[in-house]
C-alpha cells in the first residue's frame, strides 16, 4: 500500500475522529467515502489499528491486554472524587506529525485535571508509559491509579511499580463511558489547540511543542469545569471563586456512576 496515501488517510482520520470519538471503521468508511476517499472497511480498520483508535462505544483503547496479563477490578463505581492526588489515570494518543505519527501517554489527576506527567515514543512499547510514571510518582502519589486494559498498562513493569508504591490499581470495564471522560477532554484540547494548528516535523519539535502546551494547560488555561481556576489551582489547592461547576454536567463533576 501507498504509504502517503496511507498518512493522508490517518490524517483525516484523527480530525473526525477527534470530533466524533463515537464513529467505528463502518461509519468512519462512510464518512471518509462521502468526503472523497475512496477507500474500503478493511483499509480503514488496519489504519485505525495502526492508530490505536477505537469507537467509544464500547470503549476508546489504544491496545489489547495479553492473554496472560493480571487483572485488576474496577475501583471506581460511586466514588465521589473531591481531594488530588485521590485518583490518577493515564491514557495513549495518536499524535500526527508532518511525516509520520507517535504515541503519547499522559497522567492526570481527576480531581483537578493536572497533568502530572506526560512521554512520547514512536512505538508503543511499554518503556515510554513507565518513563511517564516514574515522572508522576516523583512529583506526587495517588490513592487510586485508573487505567484502561491496554497492554502498556496491564504490563507487570507498569503495574509492579505501582504495587510497590502501596497505590490501588483500577481498571475500566468495557463499555464504561465516563472511565476516561477527562483525559479523553484533554487528548481534544491539545489536539485542537496545539496539534492541529502545527506540523511537526521532527520529534523532538513534537515533544518540545506539546510540553509547551502542557504547561500552558496546567498553569494558564482557565477551565469552565474547574469555575474558571487552572488545573495548577486545585491541585496545589489555591483555587479562587468563581461559578460552581454545573451539577448536571456529567464532564463537571467527579461522582461516577455505579
Amino acid at each position: 500500500m501507498d504509504d502517503g496515501r496511507n498518512q493522508i488517510l490517518m490524517r483525516v482520520i484523527d480530525e473526525q475522529f477527534t470530533r466524533t470519538p463515537f464513529y467505528g471503521s463502518r461509519r468512519m468508511t462512510a464518512w471518509l467515502n462521502r468526503q472523497g476517499h475512496v477507500v474500503n472497511r478493511k483499509r480503514v480498520c488496519r489504519l485505525m489499528n495502526r492508530m490505536g483508535i477505537e469507537a467509544i462505544y464500547p470503549k476508546k483503547r489504544l491496545s489489547q491486554p495479553e492473554s496472560w496479563a493480571k487483572k485488576y477490578p474496577y475501583l471506581l463505581r460511586e466514588v465521589v472524587i473531591d481531594r488530588p492526588d485521590q485518583v490518577w489515570a493515564a491514557d495513549i494518543t495518536y499524535i500526527r506529525m508532518k511525516q509520520g505519527f507517535i504515541y503519547l501517554v499522559a497522567i492526570m489527576d481527576w480531581f483537578s485535571r493536572y497533568v502530572v506527567a506526560w512521554a512520547a515514543s514512536i512505538t508503543m512499547e511499554v518503556d515510554f508509559c513507565v518513563e511517564a510514571l516514574t515522572n508522576a510518582l516523583e512529583r506526587g502519589r495517588p490513592e487510586i491509579f485508573n487505567t484502561d486494559q491496554g497492554s502498556q498498562f496491564t504490563s507487570s513493569r507498569f503495574t509492579g511499580i505501582l504495587e510497590a508504591g502501596g497505590v490501588a490499581i483500577s481498571m475500566d470495564g468495557r463499555g464504561r463511558v465516563y472511565d476516561n471522560i477527562f483525559v479523553e477532554r484533554l487528548w481534544r484540547s491539545l489536539k485542537y489547540e496545539e496539534v492541529y494548528l502545527k506540523e511537526y516535523t521532527t520529534v523532538r519539535e513534537a515533544r518540545l511543542s506539546i510540553g509547551d502546551y502542557f504547561r500552558f494547560y496546567n498553569f494558564e488555561r482557565l477551565h469552565q469545569a474547574l469555575g474558571y481556576n487552572t488545573p495548577h489551582q486545585l491541585y496545589a489547592g489555591t483555587r479562587t471563586p468563581g461559578p460552581k461547576p454545573d451539577p448536571n454536567n456529567p464532564v463537571s463533576r467527579c461522582t461516577f456512576p455505579p
